[in-house]
């Protein structure tokens, strides 16, 4: 009788480890449309909708080849907010971009990038469009990120278009923009008013060598 009812543990063990492994093969399992925020969204070949954004700490970096779609309302408000301290863009360029290198999650996008704003580290291959772009959160464009408004990004490599600033640390492509601002740059600044580390210049600005020190 008692081997009987350890063989029944054993088997019910057994049958609970098996359901675990499953259930992490399906969470892993590739989706052609899927939601975020969700534990089970990982991979996804397909669409991302993200109907808000989780924040550093709490990330779970997804991964999409197709076209990841942000519904974030918040992103509505920022550019009211920045067009009343556009005079004091030298201060918020800096913190919002920072200097800080890029964290170990990130989310990765192949193909394009549609949001409202984005506030999760996003990593984007193609072509990135935005109205209030990355906020809070920093951002890889490896393509062309466009906006109405503003481009925020760690790094830029290719081209980024908008209204009013393009604000990267690090650059390497073009700028276009009423004001483009970038701490390490390698390209073009086309604008009103351009800034990277070498000088400070109206219309056209440029670089493409290391600072000297």
């Amino acid at each position: 009788m008692k081997i009987k009812f350890l063989m029944m543990i054993v088997l019910l063990a057994g049958t609970i480890m098996n359901a675990q492994d499953s259930l992490h093969a399906v969470s892993d399992r590739s989706k052609f449309i899927a939601f975020s925020p969700s534990k089970e969204t990982k991979n996804v070949n397909g669409m991302l909708i993200k109907y808000y954004d989780e924040i550093d700490q709490e990330i779970q970096p997804k991964k999409v080849n197709g076209i990841g779609l942000g519904l974030n309302g918040l992103g509505v408000f920022f550019p009211l907010l920045f067009l009343v301290n556009i005079t004091s863009i030298d201060n918020w360029a800096i913190n919002d971009v920072g200097s800080e290198p890029l964290p170990d999650k990130m989310n990765k996008i192949n193909g394009l990038q549609f949001s409202i704003i984005n506030m999760e580290p996003t990593v984007t291959n193609g072509l990135e469009l935005s109205l209030s772009s990355n906020i809070s959160a920093p951002s890889v464009t490896n393509g062309i990120a466009v906006s109405p408004l503003y481009n925020f990004h760690h790094t830029t490599n290719g081209l980024a278009v908008s209204t009013f600033a393009n604000i990267s640390q690090k650059c390497r492509g073009v700028q276009v923009s009423l004001i483009n601002v970038c701490k390490n740059s390698r390209g073009i600044q086309i604008g009103f008013w351009n800034e990277n580390e070498r000088r400070k210049f109206p219309l056209i600005n440029w670089n493409f060598k290391n600072k000297k020190s």
